[in-house]
């Protein structure tokens, strides 16, 4: 049986949803079709167990550039707009406060000078000392040296997300979309000016685009039609530790520029209530998903061998920064040494934090492809994305899935040129639900849409932060 489709989106996660939402709900592009290995949607990357559960705005990660974090901010107001006007019950999300910890003289001097900078892009944004500090997390000050200089950058904009949710909500608002559900796409197949998919049920189904979103899969995918033949992966295995509830948002601390991997953090984590959930640990792996072993051998198809590879992985673990950084990480999955060794991270979050309190999260965490480039031998740190003949290549989007509907609009762009003359983007209508937000929806501007409208934004607001506390740091 061979069914026919204008986009066939292959990846059932938050990044392949969002596309299909925007293409259904702001072009008119009526035969679409997302294709999904597993039972469920988001079930890999985008599961709440296989990634950090944050909304990136770029305000607390200090390895963004300014113009990095109002691209960054911009991508997740949109997922902010959206979940406000379409997840009215707050399935998939929590909010709380956050804020990014300078510790000692020369973090705080840092963050200091950021702030400077920064303070005109998020300006409901508070620089806070110690004292405001204590208020808000007692716990991050409790037991540290009296004469120890703590800073952070504070704001209101914390949102623990479940991607899981977001992915089905985003299909929801988007009827008449075609869902396969475990169905694995075995081989993508040129077909005239479009691509005939072979799946693993023994349908065919044949696509003008198609759009690969299936995370590091994505670069076999690619390689199997000619693209991509200069890239690797070094795949990067995240893992997390729960202790007691022990912070009332989410807390990071500050990032190694040399690092392209997250500095540690502390976050409620969005379903396992009573517990705050430290991480990520970075360590290498050679497979294409955590946890699924037989995933080694695509790893290896993928990566490839050549003297241009064996290179690069030599140059990139020749970096003295990455390789102790990797040695470290390896450690701290070790039973007995792990949780001793990464105790010690915690401390710089939490001081009073004890060993029996910490236990590893147990299937937990999940893999973030980096691309290698084997012409500069070197990591490729930020987005991943290949652009083909009517079909495109979404490796790892950049920060994450914060940027899902950014880069849903800007596939939507590629696959209006993809497809031509007579079909359409409202980009205006875009624009006006996803990127100018609340002030520009009708439906809250209306006298009798009042309650509807003071309801989101007092949801929008909901923090552990008083309103007194919030004032005082003005």
């Amino acid at each position: 049986m061979v069914r026919k489709y204008d986009v066939a989106i292959i990846g059932g996660g938050v990044s392949g949803t969002a596309l299909a939402y925007v293409l259904k709900n702001y072009t008119n592009v009526s035969k679409i079709t997302i294709i999904e290995k597993e039972e469920r949607l988001a079930s890999v990357n985008s599961h709440r167990n296989m990634n950090s559960q944050t909304l990136h705005f770029g305000d607390i990660e200090t390895n963004y550039s300014l113009e990095k974090a109002a691209a960054v901010k911009r991508a997740a107001d949109m997922v902010k707009f959206f979940i406000l006007k379409n997840d009215l019950k707050g399935e998939s999300y929590t909010k709380y406060h956050k804020m990014v910890l300078a510790v000692g003289k020369n973090q705080a001097s840092n963050l200091r000078e950021r702030y400077k900078s920064f303070k005109k892009l998020f300006p409901e944004n508070k620089l806070i000392e110690k004292a405001e500090i204590a208020k808000l997390e007692p716990k991050v000050v409790n037991g540290r040296d009296k004469g120890e200089e703590l800073l952070a950058f504070w704001s209101p904009d914390g949102y623990t997300m479940d991607y899981q949710k977001l992915s089905e909500i985003f299909v929801k608002n988007s009827p008449g979309v075609d869902l396969n559900l475990k169905k694995r796409v075995l081989e993508i197949f040129k077909d005239g000016d479009g691509y005939e998919l072979e799946l693993d049920s023994g349908e065919r189904v044949k696509s003008k685009v198609v759009i690969v979103t299936c995370g590091a899969h994505s670069l076999l995918f690619a390689k199997s039609l000619g693209y991509g033949k200069d890239l690797a992966l070094f795949c990067i295995a995240g893992s997390f530790y729960f202790v007691p509830e022990s912070l009332n948002g989410k807390v990071y601390t500050i990032q190694n520029d040399k690092l392209p991997f997250a500095a540690i953090h502390g976050d409620p984590d969005v379903h396992e209530k009573g517990k705050t959930r430290f991480g990520p640990t970075a360590k290498a792996v050679f497979m294409l998903e955590r946890h699924r072993y037989k995933t080694i051998f695509e790893y290896i198809r993928s990566v490839g061998f050549s003297w241009r590879t064996a290179v690069s992985f030599f140059k990139i673990n020749s970096d003295p920064v990455i390789s102790t950084y990797i040695l470290k990480n390896l450690l701290y999955d070790v039973p007995f040494i792990g949780r001793r060794l990464f105790l010690k991270e915690v401390r710089k979050v939490v001081p009073l934090t004890k060993l029996s309190e910490l236990h590893y999260a147990k299937g937990y965490g999940g893999v973030r492809p980096q691309i290698v480039n084997n012409k500069t031998f070197s990591l490729d740190m930020g987005e991943a994305k290949l652009n083909g003949d009517n079909i495109i290549f979404n490796i790892t989007p950049s920060p994450g899935a914060s940027t899902c509907l950014q880069n849903a609009e800007d596939d939507t762009l590629k696959v209006m040129e993809f497809l031509g003359k007579g079909f359409k983007f409202d980009r205006k209508k875009f624009e006006k639900d996803l990127v100018c937000g609340p002030e520009c929806w009708s439906d809250f501007s209306k006298e009798g849409n009042k309650e509807k409208s003071e309801g989101l934004k007092k949801k929008d607001r909901k923090s552990l932060v008083s309103e007194e506390s919030v004032l005082s740091f003005g």
